[in-house]
């Protein structure tokens, strides 16, 4: 094999597949990236056999002859991060890997590429066709309230629900729940099966990267225990989480007598961050105090201290007090523009607080016992 590209077009290819192998494996194997050349298309591999990709690079390949290469990722991810050259050269014999530029030359020891596991390519016919931008932002939206190191396997992912038009996303830890839903394009009859489609986090954060602006929709499968992805790019293949969802639906709570509150993200989060300094670890609720057009937020910890900070609310009815953790209220402002509306709905200080918004996202937080 013998190719040419620019070093920033490949590099940026290599650090996306390198980014799900192993750091320490007992298949050594599965620490590289295979390199396949092959007409005008430069096809990059990766996998850790639970989670897999396959990313085409066309852009900036210049192929002189054909084949393939497994390429180490922590010594070839240094090559390219500290070259400074504009174009990179790859070449392969029998003694190993060299890899070039004008001014820099490396030999890297190479191993069979005939021993890496294969990475599943797309070859459903059924699938749904969803709009890129919706589905990385219902992924980003629910993927930061799982519990990845939750006994409870099923939580350690992100439930995807397909059934006809429907698309739901749906993330939780137990003490948090965040659920979007949009529309998607069915195609072959594709749907899920039950509460079964759950996404590990992992091959989750690996889709997000994956997923560009410059693409209109992308292509969702659920078959048997695997889940495949596919961009004009890029095929993602993960293995599904085992186990069953919880029932998501009960959790979101249905209330007749709820306070409805329209919030600004951008004041509500700097409030938030300001009550939040005299927390700590061991102390994170903040309480929160809806009365007379005031929303007021109070942290208080023996050793750090006290802070009380005031925010114009709608609300002038009486007053509801509820403590709520103030990192899950952070991490939901975070996934969310901070000039954006949503609707709080509050009932008691033993009712969790339920905020939505008017594009399908709903996000609930369990209070907590208020200790002073």
């Amino acid at each position: 094999m013998k190719i040419t590209c620019q070093r920033d077009i490949l590099a940026n290819a290599f650090a996306l597949a390198a980014s799900i192998a192993p750091t320490r494996s007992p298949k050594e194997i599965l620490q590289n990236v295979k390199i396949t050349a092959a007409g005008s298309k430069l096809t990059l591999s990766a996998t850790d056999q639970e989670v897999g990709i396959r990313l085409d690079v066309t852009e900036g390949v210049e192929i002189e002859t054909e084949g393939t290469a497994l390429l180490p990722v922590q010594r070839t991810g240094a090559i390219f991060r500290e070259s400074s050259d504009e174009k990179i050269s790859i070449e392969t014999d029998e003694s190993g890997i060299r890899i070039s530029g004008s001014r820099s030359k490396f030999r890297l020891p190479g191993n069979n590429p005939d021993e890496f596991p294969t990475v599943r390519e797309f070859d459903q016919e059924k699938y749904h066709q969803i709009s890129t931008r919706l589905f990385r932002e219902m992924l980003r939206r629910t993927a930061f309230a799982t519990d990845s190191e939750s006994s409870r396997y099923a939580l350690g992912g992100v439930l995807l629900e397909m059934e006809e038009n429907s698309v739901i996303a749906v993330g939780t830890d137990g003490r948090r729940l965040a659920r979007m839903e949009g529309t998607g394009e069915p195609v072959g009859g594709h749907q899920t099966n039950g509460m079964t489609t759950i996404v590990p986090t992992r091959a989750i954060a690996l889709i997000e990267k994956a997923l560009s602006d410059k693409d209109d929709t992308v292509e969702v499968s659920s078959q048997g225990n695997d889940l495949l992805i596919r961009t004009p790019r890029a095929v993602i293949s993960s293995r599904l989480v085992e186990g069953r969802y919880p029932n998501w639906r009960q959790v979101l709570p249905s209330r007749e007598n709820a306070v409805q509150i329209d919030v600004t993200v951008g004041p509500l989060f700097a409030a938030l961050r300001q009550a939040a300094i005299v927390t700590d670890i061991d102390s994170r609720g903040v309480d929160f105090t809806f009365a007379d057009g005031t929303l007021k937020l109070e942290a208080s910890t023996a050793d750090l201290g006290e802070s009380q900070i005031e925010l114009p609310i709608t609300y002038t009815g009486e007053a509801i007090t509820l403590t709520m953790d103030h990192r899950y209220l952070a991490d939901f402002c975070k996934v969310m523009d901070s000039e954006s509306n949503f609707v709080m709905e509050i009932e008691s200080s033993k009712s969790p607080a339920l905020l939505s918004t008017d594009d399908g996202y709903a996000y609930v937080i369990m209070p907590m016992a208020r200790d002073r």
